[in-house]
């Protein structure tokens, strides 16, 4: 595939003025081909062109970079939804998966327009924390809109009212219109899927009142009580953890439940569960799990989750939250082969436009572009594919001069162009004559 038919493919792909299609297209391709760093200035150089000219996109151009972003999603989730099999782990009660999960664009100070400091759990991150929802369509992974989050200083100065990100996330939920992306569904066949750090009871209702069901890992101090308990008391002080409740409830034993390892379908992996069916704290009713990687001293870190889907068996519980795998393959895909972190642009709304365009270029390298070779999944070597499309760039013109009406006398006078362009001494060499 030459490279105007490549660039041309993209350019229709998204949805923008005609005045910025041309720019937009070659950054889109910038970021695709594999770059040692995918800033600014290694953008300019990759097109030959200044680097005020990407940062005046970025810069002016965020409303455009989150339109594009959301129509990207839409076409591709309705592709993909016309065949949809399922779950790519088969034999689960649903066919569409939405998972949310936070990562964290690196900024190396705090004066950095709206960066502050995170603590991720394994120590303090300094910089832009970005909460990802992404639909997982048969196998595939479709970024949508991510949610930025916003400072206290960064909404004051720029008249923003301040929300924590589950408030964001639970209203994000709520304002999702599912039908635009995949068409008519059936709500219950729906199924979210978080970690405990979306452990909100915002959240969970959020989802219920979507009629979607879904898998949340529990926080180990969330209020949880049995049926039984439900039933017979309804005194606050009776809402113990779901650590302490499943402690207390040793009668309901170990079940070995097998999985399929992460990325390998022929590959498994055993689990042991307890279940319980009871009530969490300011939600409902849920299936309530205790899972532990199964292993010789069963000294693995137990995980508790939640479910408000009566009817799913504990595997198909277990099984379902594995899916969250894909997320963080995501992560890992954005940060190591598009530029994720990247940017180094002063003002955030040149990040937030940077962030959007890589997603659309991870849902443009991950939609079969026409001329890629069938079965291709690595991102690397899709990026090595847009490589060869750009490093054979010129002959592809040169290919297309040839084919159009005096081709032979087209090309001599590009030929004779380029030679005008250079030193004398140049030509003399490119000539085969001694430059002296």
């Amino acid at each position: 595939m030459n490279y105007s038919k490549f660039s041309n493919w993209i350019s229709k792909q998204i949805k923008v003025s005609k005045r910025l299609k041309p720019a937009i297209t070659i950054y889109l391709i910038f970021l695709m081909a594999s770059s040692r760093t995918h800033t600014l200035t290694a953008a300019a150089r990759f097109s030959d062109s200044s680097k005020s000219r990407f940062h005046y996109l970025l810069n002016n151009n965020t409303d455009k970079a989150v339109y594009a972003l959301r129509e990207l999603s839409k076409k591709q989730a309705r592709q993909f939804s016309k065949i949809n099999k399922g779950l790519s782990t088969g034999k689960l009660p649903w066919n569409i998966a939405i998972s949310v999960d936070a990562t964290f664009l690196n900024r190396s100070s705090l004066h950095t327009d709206n960066s502050k400091r995170f603590n991720h759990g394994k120590g303090f991150v300094v910089g832009h924390q970005w909460t990802n929802i992404v639909l997982h369509i048969n196998d595939k992974v479709i970024p949508l809109p991510p949610i930025s989050f916003y400072t206290k200083k960064y909404c004051k100065q720029n008249g923003i009212e301040y929300q924590t990100e589950n408030t964001q996330v639970a209203q994000y939920l709520s304002q999702l219109s599912l039908e635009e992306y995949i068409g008519v569904h059936a709500p219950e066949k729906v199924v979210v899927l978080a970690d405990s750090g979306y452990d909100d009871q915002k959240i969970q209702k959020a989802i219920a009142a979507k009629h979607w069901k879904f898998i949340i890992a529990l926080k180990s101090t969330r209020g949880v009580k049995t049926e039984k308990l439900y039933r017979t008391t309804k005194k606050a002080e009776d809402w113990k953890s779901v650590t302490v409740t499943f402690k207390n409830n040793r009668k309901t034993g170990w079940r070995t439940i097998r999985a399929p390892k992460n990325g390998g379908k022929k590959k498994w992996m055993e689990f042991r569960v307890r279940q319980i069916t009871g009530y969490l704290k300011n939600f409902g009713k849920a299936q309530l799990i205790c899972s532990q990687f199964k292993t010789k001293s069963n000294n693995g870190k137990r995980k508790h989750l939640a479910c408000n889907d009566l009817k799913a068996t504990p595997r198909q519980i277990v099984i379902g939250y594995r899916l969250r795998w894909a997320i963080e393959i995501f992560h890992k895909e954005i940060k190591m082969f598009l530029g994720f972190e990247d940017v180094s642009a002063k003002y955030f709304s040149s990040v937030m436009s940077h962030v959007h365009w890589v997603y659309c270029a991870h849902i443009l390298l991950n939609s079969s572009p026409p001329g890629f070779a069938i079965g291709v999944k690595s991102m690397a070597q899709k990026q090595l594919m847009v490589n060869n499309i750009v490093e054979n760039k010129g002959l592809s013109a040169l290919n297309q001069l040839l084919t159009q009406a005096k081709g032979t006398q087209r090309l001599k006078a590009h030929i004779h162009k380029a030679l005008n362009g250079l030193s004398s001494s140049k030509r003399l060499v490119l000539c085969g004559l001694p430059g002296f």
